[in-house]
């Protein structure tokens, strides 16, 4: 007989002796007969067998309870409002005619930007004055090109006829510079007389040593016009004087373009003053250069209403790159009208990109609950705020991911703020920590363990 045999018939006629004990009357015991033994001890063997298996499933309930994954907290959130930023108030001139192209933040000011972005009195034609000296110069360096900027070209040599002209346009009333008879000067030099102080002398006997004549720079100025699509202008002589000399805001600004791209012009028109031999020195016409951004072009002038400014900015708004701006004015009352006009247009085009606060370090921007009562904070781990231009709308989007430990400054998840092109994001962390539950919460929560 085996140890176990051994074992489980002494444990049998344990259960006998105790069920004897239990199922004979006192005073009726007796011995039993065999059969009635072995039935007894079968009962005893039973119930004993039942007691075990419940002892044994209470202890796996147990272990299971007290190991079992705890379900996940339960998070709530949501991403913090952001007001939009006031309207757009671009300042405008509100006295004749301007308008004004912006180059460099078309993801911010839409894709037409590039073209007559904002406008105001119409686009009427109006008389150019002497911005008519900046197309004269674009239309003979289309006949006489030159290498670069610092190209100084042909050389034109003046005569009597020319020296003449001082004289003739003194008697206008015109801008005028010394030309001595015989003066040699190259025609990056007589460029230079003809837009820096305006010289309308030079620019008659420069357009007509170009062209023959002044009847042949009307012609050569009709067919650039035309060549360029630029059907709003009318150029009849190279001075401005004449007030058949018009443009309309739209063709104005496509011209000051063509200027802010010929590098020889371009350059001309942002020196302040120039000192040459026979006329001496000569100052720019155009007082803004060097304030408010502003590298050029031309003044214009024809009296009371009638002052205008085409004019080409670099503004730095904090995009990266500053923006380039080409504006024009026209029919201004005054100098300093025309000037404070577009001083104010381009503040308020650089105050109009700014930082919008979208949230401040600690901002509560959801929970995590767990279902053992343990509550803990999202919040915010930084100050935030968005670059971006006026009124555009600022939407948040609040991506999380599922925490490991629970744990005070454990980040779980970004907070990305868009406004136009530009987006900002920042970390969102827990504040406090979630305690786990204790024993007896698992033994009478079984139904909200993960049953593995």
């Amino acid at each position: 007989m085996t140890t176990d045999q051994q074992a489980s018939d002494e444990f049998a006629d344990l259960a006998d002796l105790l069920q004897d004990e239990q199922d004979i009357p006192p005073g009726s015991r007796g011995p039993l007969s065999p059969d009635a033994r072995r039935a007894r001890r079968r009962r005893g063997l039973a119930a004993l067998v039942a007691i075990a298996l419940l002892l044994a499933a209470a202890a796996g309930y147990a272990a299971w309870a007290l190991t079992a994954p705890l379900p996940a907290p339960v998070e709530a959130s949501d991403v913090p409002r952001v007001a939009t930023p006031a309207a757009a108030a671009l300042t405008l001139p509100v006295d004749g005619a301007a308008a004004i192209s912006v180059t460099g933040a078309e993801e911010h000011l839409g894709a037409d930007a590039s073209g007559i972005w904002a406008a105001s009195g119409g686009n009427e034609p109006r008389p150019l004055a002497s911005i008519t000296k900046l197309i004269a110069a674009l239309v003979i360096l289309d006949r006489y090109p030159l290498a670069g900027a610092d190209d100084p070209g042909p050389t034109i040599t003046f005569s009597k006829a020319d020296h003449d002209l001082y004289d003739d346009y003194y008697v206008m009333g015109a801008t005028i510079a010394a030309m001595p008879t015989g003066t040699r000067m190259p025609l990056r030099d007589a460029l230079a007389m003809m837009l820096v102080p305006s010289a309308s002398n030079y620019a008659d006997a420069v357009s007509t040593w170009a062209f023959g004549s002044r009847w042949g720079f009307a012609e050569a100025s009709r067919a650039w016009l035309a060549k360029n699509g630029l059907s709003g202008t009318t150029v009849v002589e190279p001075t401005g004087l004449s007030r058949d000399n018009t443009s309309t805001p739209t063709d104005l600004i496509a011209i000051g373009e063509l200027a802010a791209a010929n590098p020889v012009v371009a350059k001309i028109a942002r020196t302040s003053s120039i000192n040459l031999s026979g006329p001496g020195l000569v100052y720019n016409t155009n007082g803004l250069l060097g304030t408010a951004g502003i590298t050029g072009l031309k003044t214009g002038n024809l009296g009371a209403g009638a002052h205008n400014l085409l004019f080409t900015a670099s503004v730095d708004v904090g995009t990266g790159t500053p923006l380039a701006v080409v504006g024009v004015v026209l029919g201004g009352a005054t100098r300093q009208a025309v000037n404070t006009d577009v001083v104010l247009l381009l503040d308020s085009l650089r105050a109009g990109f700014h930082e919008v606060p979208v949230a401040t370090q600690g901002d509560v921007v959801g929970t995590y609950k767990t279902a053992w009562g343990e509550e803990v904070e999202l919040v915010i781990s930084e100050d935030a705020s968005i670059f971006t231009w006026f009124d555009t709308p600022i939407t948040g989007v609040l991506g999380t991911t599922a925490p490991t430990a629970y744990d005070d400054g454990e980040v779980v998840g970004t907070i990305t703020w868009t406004a136009g092109p530009e987006t900002e994001s920042v970390d969102v962390e827990i504040q406090g920590s979630i305690e786990p539950p204790d024993a007896w919460w698992r033994l009478t929560h079984p139904g909200l363990l993960d049953p593995g």
